[in-house]
């Protein structure tokens, strides 16, 4: 018990100052009760000894401290107990895996809707939704490569990093090399036993207008298949292209086929409000003290 209420926390502390409201109640009730009494002055009191205090006078009093307990409960009610947050270590199976996103101009093509930019960081968001046991990580290049984020299970703190990327943010260039080398760097220390990289005529920017606005025209899409199939063998990988649907879900698959690791991560737990045993309680002791009110108190009064 004592370590439960240890861990407790008050979404509005400030409504606990309400208690201090209780004292004034509790003086004026004593005052009222054991001072205030009116006397009736006897010339002998030798008939009433003997005579006991009534046992409404007991119950009264019993039952005022009750009541006071349960007001006392709303406020903590008011003020929103809550169970700490807190890190739990978990073991999971999984793939550790690296995405490699191009922020270059050239990602503001609009052969896909709205630019490739928007839709790759849609297809990543997705992606990272599917991968729920894996550890990804994101590296964004352009002149210059960039950790975006490193190897984590908290997917939602990964993919608000995801919506954070536009173009320009880095040096102009589209230095694939670098962007692949970045990202073999995130994973190559990893233990985990299988690791992945994820990396016609288009409307594209060609120039950048005054005030930042780029010119856009049909250019040819080019992609250096070649040089990545080839840098993918030399490091004892495969390569993929996915070019629709299908093709990416076949992708999916083979790394889903891949062999997993299982390692240990820390999971952050959400606030838990805890005011339903406040309300159990007070609602428990004022039904108590209704009830007695009207019956065994009413037919002593």
């Amino acid at each position: 018990m004592t370590r439960w209420w240890h861990d407790i926390t008050f979404a509005n502390p400030g409504m606990l100052w309400l208690l201090l409201g209780l004292i004034p109640v509790l003086a004026w009730y004593v005052v009222l009760q054991f001072i205030g009494r009116s006397e009736v002055h006897l010339s002998s009191a030798r008939f009433l000894r003997g005579v006991g205090k009534p046992a409404v006078w007991y119950f009264q009093h019993v039952f005022f401290a009750l009541r006071l307990f349960a007001f006392s409960l709303l406020i903590l009610i008011a003020a929103r107990p809550q169970s700490r947050s807190e890190w739990k270590k978990i073991t999971t199976e999984g793939i550790d895996i690296v995405m490699a996103i191009d922020v270059s101009p050239s990602m503001l093509s609009k052969d896909f809707k709205p630019n490739r930019l928007e839709a790759a960081k849609d297809a990543a968001a997705r992606f990272v939704d599917e991968r729920f046991s894996d550890r990804i990580g994101t590296v964004v290049f352009s002149g210059e490569a960039f950790t975006l984020c490193p190897l984590t299970i908290d997917h939602p703190a990964l993919k608000i990093q995801l919506s954070g990327i536009s173009c320009g943010d880095l040096d102009q260039g589209t230095a694939i090399g670098m962007g692949l080398a970045m990202a073999v760097k995130r994973i190559k220390d990893s233990k985990a036993k299988s690791k992945v990289i994820i990396p016609g005529k288009a409307l594209s920017p060609v120039a950048i207008l005054p005030g930042g606005q780029y010119q856009y025209d049909y250019i040819d899409v080019d992609i250096d298949e070649q040089t990545l199939t080839a840098i993918a063998e030399k490091t004892g990988g495969k390569y993929f292209r996915a070019t629709d649907k299908e093709n990416l879900e076949k992708i999916y698959a083979e790394i889903d086929r891949m062999e997993k690791t299982a390692f240990d991560s820390k999971q952050h737990s959400q606030r838990k409000e805890e005011y339903f045993g406040f309300a159990l309680a007070a609602a428990i002791i004022l039904l108590i003290d209704f009830i007695f009110r009207n019956t065994l108190l009413a037919s002593l009064t």
